[in-house]
């Protein structure tokens, strides 16, 4: 798994966006503006799927762990949900095809390149009006999200950034008081590359309730999971 990422992450990627004087991220993007349908949300995100798989690799959750992520989004039917992790815009377009009327999502992203990507992505896909993009670190979006976005708590958050925010974003939220009783956590590769602390940290927690979910690395035969942790109060 590893000889896989650092071939395709930063071998092949850097000699490709040599060649052709344009980030993989960029690629992506044209590729959907070329195949995929406009306003078509499901349409975006298998092409994408498409593309990833055929093509170049990238760090979307991917098809397959992408269905764990749509029910549970489907579960827990969120009127309020948060991403930690846009990259190209592919879990917030797939996510928010699925909210329900008024609901919204908030993702944050700390690369101002992949943040205008996804920008681009989310508004073909035609989901804008239910998804807000918030450039920056998530540390400090976290803290403003009460008073600057009028959140009073998520329902929902999905945790795909960077591995080793994801225990001190988890209790970032909940000294900002923005989980409430039922809210529900999604983390991406626990397994792959891991976040051992974060499941050290939410499985011996007695605030919170966890589940497994067995899958694979995103495009790849790589064993990987996502853990699903509610908040019990």
């Amino acid at each position: 798994g590893t000889a896989a990422l650092i071939w395709n992450e930063i071998i092949r990627e850097k000699v490709t966006n040599f060649i052709m004087n344009q980030s993989k991220e960029q690629r992506i993007l044209n590729f959907v503006l070329q195949n995929a349908v406009r306003g078509d949300p499901c349409s975006v995100v298998n092409t994408i799927d498409k593309y990833c798989s055929q093509k170049e690799w990238a760090m979307n959750v991917g098809n397959e762990k992408g269905l764990i992520l749509d029910k549970t989004v489907e579960e827990a039917n969120p009127s309020v949900a948060l991403e930690l992790g846009t990259y190209c815009g592919y879990s917030a377009v797939r996510i928010s095809r699925l909210l329900k009327a008024g609901a919204r999502l908030l993702t944050v992203e700390f690369n101002p390149e992949f943040a205008a990507i996804a920008k681009q992505m989310i508004e073909f896909a035609g989901v804008q009006d239910k998804v807000k993009l918030l450039e920056g670190p998530s540390e400090e979006i976290i803290p403003q999200l009460k008073k600057k976005y009028e959140v009073d708590t998520l329902d929902f958050v999905f945790l795909d950034h960077w591995k080793d925010r994801y225990t001190p974003d988890t209790i970032l939220l909940q000294e900002c008081n923005l989980l409430r009783k039922g809210s529900v956590l999604l983390a991406d590769n626990i397994i792959f590359p891991g976040a051992p602390d974060f499941l050290n940290y939410v499985r011996k927690s007695p605030h919170f309730q966890c589940t497994n979910y067995p899958s694979h690395l995103e495009y790849m035969q790589v064993e990987d999971a996502m853990e699903k942790a509610v908040f019990l109060g």
